[in-house]
């Protein structure tokens, strides 16, 4: 990494938050996946930044920004840290918590967004009322709350293959770099630490208002609920497109990082 990418930090209003800056250009945010941190985007960075200002915030609580110690929303840091960089409007991507991220913005900072990539995720309403979703949150409580890390980290991971497929016809690297980052994570956290997210709600009625662009990508092998969300956010929106990836499950940017890095260039190619 050079000194052109090193991690800098914002001092927000709740502690300092981390983000890497690297190329120059047009502005993409790339917005990471829960328990992890800017190093998912690893796969992409280099390929965008050739052509491209990329901005891969570590989200509050994940890697090196501060933890919450009072209400906060994942989109209102994101348009603070924007703002301290006199930046945008930016094309924001996501993956899962980070797909909900960039909704979420886009609903409540449009001024600050150029246009959406969301991957493996819809909105926040979807995301936290999905039974997927809800089964995956309770056993990592579960594991959490009797203290069992190799628990948890084993439900983590099960997210990994999506359906139909087990762990070892996985790339074993992939599983590896995601233990790095969230052992690195959950260490920053205690069982009984208070949750201060204040969650955007009623996202579904207001998706006929967002006006940039907005692609959503999805691999072949998640659950079909979470195509079908997806898929109704590209048909709501007035500029929705759709792409999927076959033979991959959550965490398609890892899995398949050419073919995920060509369909995100194409789309940047078309604003």
């Amino acid at each position: 990494m050079n000194a052109a990418s090193e991690l800098r930090f914002f001092p927000s209003a709740d502690g300092d938050l981390a983000y890497l800056d690297a190329g120059s250009g047009d502005l993409v945010v790339l917005l990471h996946a829960g328990y992890v941190d800017h190093r998912f985007w690893d796969d992409q960075i280099a390929a965008l930044a050739a052509g491209h200002r990329v901005i891969a915030p570590d989200v509050r609580g994940h890697g090196s920004s501060a933890n919450a110690t009072r209400p906060f929303r994942w989109a209102d840091d994101l348009a603070g840290l924007l703002r301290h960089l006199d930046a945008g409007p930016a094309v924001l991507v996501g993956v899962s918590m980070g797909g909900v991220i960039v909704t979420d913005t886009v609903l409540e900072h449009p001024e600050l967004v150029r246009a959406v990539v969301t991957c493996g995720a819809a909105t926040g309403d979807f995301q936290y009322t999905d039974p997927w979703h809800r089964g995956i949150q309770a056993e990592y409580a579960r594991t959490l709350g009797a203290g069992d890390i190799e628990g948890w980290l084993t439900a983590f991971l099960r997210v990994v293959p999506g359906e139909h497929r087990s762990a070892d016809e996985i790339d074993p690297v992939i599983p590896r770099r995601l233990r790095e980052m969230a052992l690195d994570m959950i260490s920053k956290h205690t069982p009984d630490e208070k949750d201060w997210l204040v969650r955007v709600t009623d996202s579904w009625s207001r998706l006929p208002k967002i006006d940039v662009p907005v692609l959503t990508v999805n691999g072949g092998l998640e659950p079909a609920d979470m195509i079908d969300a997806a898929q109704r956010l590209a048909g709501t929106v007035p500029d929705g497109r759709s792409r999927t990836i076959e033979g991959v499950g959550h965490y398609l940017n890892l899995e398949k990082p050419e073919a995920f890095n060509e369909i995100l260039l194409d789309f940047l190619r078309t604003l």
